[in-house]
C-alpha cells in the first residue's frame, strides 16, 4: 500500500508531545485560548516551514546565478506567498 505524502498544512491531525517554557505557553492561551492552541501553534509551524522551503529555494538560487537584491528578493517572497496562498498548497515538507 502506497504511503501518502501530505503538504505543508494538509492531512488529518496527528498528536504530538510538545514541550514550551511555561512563558510562552500562557502567553499563547491568554492570545487566543485554551480552545485554539492547537491550531495556533500549527499556523506559526506552518509559516515556519515554508519560510524554510522560501530561504532554501533563494540560497540555490544564488548558488547557481549569484547574489539576489534584497529588493529581488523581497519581490520573491511576495510573488511565491502569493502564487500558494491561490492554490492554497505549499510543497511537501522534506
Amino acid at each position: 500500500m502506497a504511503e501518502t505524502t501530505y503538504s505543508i498544512g494538509e492531512g488529518p491531525a496527528t498528536r504530538v508531545s510538545l514541550s514550551l517554557p511555561e512563558g510562552t505557553a500562557e502567553a499563547i492561551r491568554a492570545r487566543v485560548g485554551k480552545r485554539e492552541f492547537s491550531a495556533f501553534i500549527a499556523e506559526a509551524v506552518e509559516r515556519e516551514l515554508r519560510g524554510q522551503v522560501l530561504d532554501e529555494y533563494l540560497a540555490d538560487y544564488e548558488s547557481r546565478k549569484g547574489p539576489v537584491s534584497e529588493s529581488a528578493r523581497q519581490r520573491a517572497r511576495h510573488v511565491f506567498d502569493e502564487v500558494f496562498a491561490e492554490e492554497a498548497e505549499w510543497p511537501a515538507a522534506g
